[in-house]
């Protein structure tokens, strides 16, 4: 491992000997500090900052541009994934094998840290977590590294997967008081998902949570045999969201393996694919909601659950939404997981309705096939691990989405298929931010972005009547929220890759946003 360290007089008698998070940011809305990857443990990425508003968003300026320089030939692997992390006036992010620590007012560096990998995925990476004065993200070839937030120096590193079976690690952890809660990530080989959380101080299991039960378990009786389940996949590839008040931890999983050969899994495969709701203390599952039972698309149910304190036929309800990568919204009662909202957002033809539990129920029709079957969404599915946004001032749910098809071809037709078991062909022919009404589905409004491609960025919304996003080809867009009206936008070097996140810091608020490899701040002009 190598440090790299830029580190003024003026750091050192300043802002690194304060880097210590309070625990108690983690429960509020952000304002000063942007603490977690979704800024806070709801999900929502909602800022209660206003300086920045729709009737000034058009004085809003750069304010400074970082690059996270990897060295040459590094390509995608520095496309910036993760949402950056704000504490005390510093902001902490990475790239798979590097993470950096930028101060938060001017974007100059203030250390990089490289991790030397043993091999390994290098899709992205979702960031960081911190406890107290220390950092935590995961690496490609499945390490969980702790840092000191101070200098970036190592504390200590441990295995959390095996990267010989084709495991890779991608999100950012999640922490909940005394737990460091990591996932995992795999497609190439039929492995099984699982989550665990680890100590802070010394990066021990302290418990872990299988995605597909084991022969006896709760569960079980959905995959065909023993085999099946101890290969079928469910990753936990994206951090999940927290209510402190039922303690509960709820997270999607991924897809079953073999991904789109399903004929030697028969059954529904829990618990992939699925809305958990876990006690972060123990690893015990409290409830579940499966979002594609049986999936053979590679529509996973890795989006972010949104926690949300609403009303439901006039009486106060603690909610919980998500926008599916199969296609449909779903709003349940995450005290229980009861199902109350099942609606397509998108067009879809893979589904013949729900049942009584309000799960989709698969068309036996659209699963692949060796001459191929035409299925709405495609693959890449109507949106993806993207994180939305949703404002408490509107009552919308915003979600970078896109109508998409795919050809689903059957490549494996053995009784025990293995790794994907087949391909797609798709296309997107529409890509648009969606304003759905969190209490029934519906859409109140939509804008479809001009050029082709996949607007795929995540999105934040704020009290100042705004939701900030990215489009297709480079450009960030400032919408206004309860209408979807463009009031401001600025083309990027590239699309946005991250989630857009904001703080303020002596008086003025900053909007932070990642475009390939560059890190940009915005700020008021003055």
């Amino acid at each position: 491992m190598k440090i790299h360290m830029l580190l003024s007089t003026a750091l050192l008698a300043g802002s690194l000997g304060a880097q210590i998070l309070d625990p108690a940011k983690l429960l509020k809305l952000p304002t000063d500090t942007w603490p977690t990857y979704n800024g806070d443990y709801s999900g929502r990425r909602f800022s209660p900052l206003a300086q920045i508003n729709a009737s000034n968003v058009t004085a809003m300026s750069l304010a400074w541009v970082f690059r996270a320089n990897t060295g040459p030939g590094a390509g995608l692997n520095t496309q910036i994934k993760a949402t950056p992390i704000e504490v005390n006036g510093v902001l902490y992010f990475a790239v798979p094998d590097h993470a950096w620590a930028v101060d938060a007012r001017t974007g100059r560096e203030m250390w990089h840290y490289k991790w030397e990998t043993h091999g390994g995925i290098h899709i992205g990476n979702r960031g960081f977590g911190m406890y107290g004065d220390w950092l935590y993200f995961e690496t490609p070839d499945n390490y969980l590294i702790c840092l000191n937030a101070k200098d970036g120096t190592e504390r200590w590193h441990v295995e959390i997967a095996d990267v010989k079976q084709e495991y890779f690690s991608t999100p950012a952890p999640v922490i909940i008081r005394n737990h460091v809660i990591v996932g995992v990530g795999g497609d190439s080989l039929d492995v099984p998902g699982y989550l665990e959380s680890r100590d802070p101080e010394t990066g021990k299991v302290q418990w872990r949570w299988n995605t597909t039960p084991r022969r006896g378990e709760p569960g079980a009786d959905t995959w065909p045999n023993k085999d099946a389940m101890e290969h079928g996949g469910g990753m936990t590839w994206m951090p999940g969201t927290y209510d402190p008040e039922l303690n509960l931890y709820y997270l999607g999983t991924g897809n079953p393996n073999p991904v789109m050969a399903g004929q030697g899994r028969k059954g529904n495969n829990l618990w992939t694919c699925s809305i958990v709701a876990l006690n972060p203390d123990t690893g015990k599952m409290a409830w579940y909601f499966q979002s594609s039972p049986h999936d053979t698309h590679d529509w996973d149910a890795v989006q972010t659950p949104v926690l949300i304190d609403g009303e439901v036929d006039g009486k106060p309800r603690k909610l919980l939404a998500q926008a599916s990568r199969n296609g449909y919204y779903f709003l349940l009662d995450r005290a229980t997981g009861k199902n109350l909202v099942s609606k397509p957002f998108i067009p879809i033809n893979w589904s013949k309705g729900v049942d009584a539990r309000g799960e989709p129920v698969p068309d036996p029709e659209k699963e692949p096939k060796t001459d191929g079957t035409l299925v709405i969404p495609g693959s890449n599915g109507a949106t993806n691990w993207p994180a939305p946004a949703f404002s408490p001032k509107t009552g919308l749910m915003y979600v970078n989405s896109q109508e998409s098809y795919s050809l689903f071809y059957l490549t494996d037709t053995d009784e025990k298929p293995e790794g994907y078991g087949g391909r797609d062909s798709g296309l997107w022919w529409k890509s648009m931010l969606t304003a759905i009404d969190y209490r029934t589905g519906k859409i109140r409004w939509q804008h479809t972005y001009d050029g082709r491609g996949s607007g795929m960025s995540g999105v934040l919304t704020t009290a100042g009547n705004l939701v900030f996003a990215g489009d297709p080809v480079g450009n960030l867009i400032a919408f206004e929220a309860a209408t979807g009206k463009i009031l401001w936008h600025c083309r990027l070097a590239a699309a946005v890759a991250n989630g857009p996140m904001t703080y303020e810091l002596d008086g003025r608020q900053y909007l932070v946003v990642g475009s390939g490899d560059l890190l940009y701040g915005f700020t008021m002009l003055r």
